[in-house]
């Protein structure tokens, strides 16, 4: 079991992770000062195949409410944001309380933005269940909902007190769950692991096979990784922007999809292909370098179609994009395994071309 401290403008706070981190919950909780009642936000697929081993975690008497919500992307809106805020102030819950966020992204997306903003700011710990929600969304303290114009539009930046990390709860993980986490520790290897990025390359079978060495190997660099970054830009001023990699064309998928098609992580899979191919097109980097990133990606597994969509929807929806500036498009392009270029501006005929290409790549390498 690993302890890893992550620096933030209110504060450190730590993230302990590894096998049986669970039953370190109640004193991390205890840690916390003049605690008035400990508040579970979850959904209900999530809290019937985790709430026991919750609630064993903090004993009897250690949780004075359970709010449930849809953890679905569609569900990631201002309405739940309001609801869970409501049901907290009529469960009694006072600026005292401590949230306990048990779920997947959305769940921490959600319980982070209401933690933030119910009563100006309660404490949040984040029990991540699903790799991507380990190794990315549940580190850095980005909050935030989804508009109909695009993903995570409103939102804030509220670093959490805890992060309790457990391989318990990936056990019951449905495959594509697991692999759109896999995507999140592939980007993790290309932004700036190289070590990562051979071991993915070398080991991918063993990785799917969930051994559990090579997986927690593989998800403590991630997250070492994530500290680190999130520690020296907590809000995204700068260094922080690569973690964005594969999201610039990934965010644009999933809005143009309504949130249906696509898991994030096979979103992102997408726009690392997409912004592979412009970093090969802009000539940033070497084409075997290149290749190796898209063989990566592509051993993850088959990537649900992107046939069908219009590329003039999904150009427009880029610029709209929370990270554009003036309508241009900001993208993360890598220039060698275990190195990206942040805030590059490519030509739009450029971008139409690899979103065109993908596709075809994605067939040959299922081939």
């Amino acid at each position: 079991m690993q302890t890893i401290r992550v620096q933030s403008g209110s504060g450190a706070y730590e993230i302990v992770c590894g096998g049986g981190a669970i039953r370190r919950l109640g004193p991390v909780i205890a840690k916390q000062r003049e605690v008035n009642g400990v508040f579970a936000l979850s959904s209900p697929r999530v809290w019937r195949s985790c709430g026991t081993r919750i609630a064993t975690a903090l004993g009897p008497g250690g949780i004075n409410g359970t709010i449930l919500f849809d953890d679905s992307e569609r569900a990631k809106t201002l309405r739940t944001v309001e609801n869970v805020s409501r049901a907290l102030h009529r469960a009694g819950a006072d600026r005292r309380c401590v949230l306990v966020a048990v779920g997947g992204g959305v769940v921490g997306d959600v319980s982070g933005y209401v933690a933030a903003s119910y009563l100006r700011g309660v404490r949040l710990i984040h029990v991540p269940t699903t790799l991507i929600a380990q190794v990315d969304s549940s580190i850095g303290g980005k909050t935030g909902v989804n508009l109909p114009e695009g993903k995570n539009l409103v939102g804030a930046f509220y670093p959490p007190a805890a992060v309790v990390t457990d391989p318990v709860f990936l056990s019951s993980l449905p495959d594509s769950q697991f692999r759109s986490g896999l995507y999140e520790i592939v980007k993790y290897g290309v932004i700036g692991d190289s070590k990562l990025f051979a071991f993915l390359e070398a080991n991918m079978a063993e990785v799917l096979r969930r051994d559990a060495d090579a997986l927690a190997w593989i998800t403590e660099r991630s997250i070492r990784l994530k500290a680190r970054i999130v520690s020296k830009d907590e809000r995204e001023s700068g260094l922080r922007q690569i973690l964005n990699f594969g999201h610039t064309f990934g965010h644009a998928l999933e809005t143009a999809t309504r949130y249906r098609r696509y898991l994030h992580g096979e979103a992102v899979g997408w726009g690392m292909l997409v912004a592979t191919l412009l970093a090969l097109a802009t000539e940033r980097m070497e084409p075997y370098q290149a290749e190796r990133i898209l063989r990566v990606v592509l051993s993850v597994g088959s990537l649900p179609s992107i046939q069908g969509l219009s590329v003039s929807e999904l150009m427009a929806l880029m610029q709209g994009d929370k990270k554009s500036r003036g309508g241009q498009v900001r993208w993360v392009l890598p220039v060698g395994i275990g190195c990206v270029e942040w805030g590059v501006n490519v030509p739009s005929r450029l971008a139409r071309a690899a979103i065109e290409e993908a596709p075809e790549i994605a067939w040959v390498g299922r081939a």
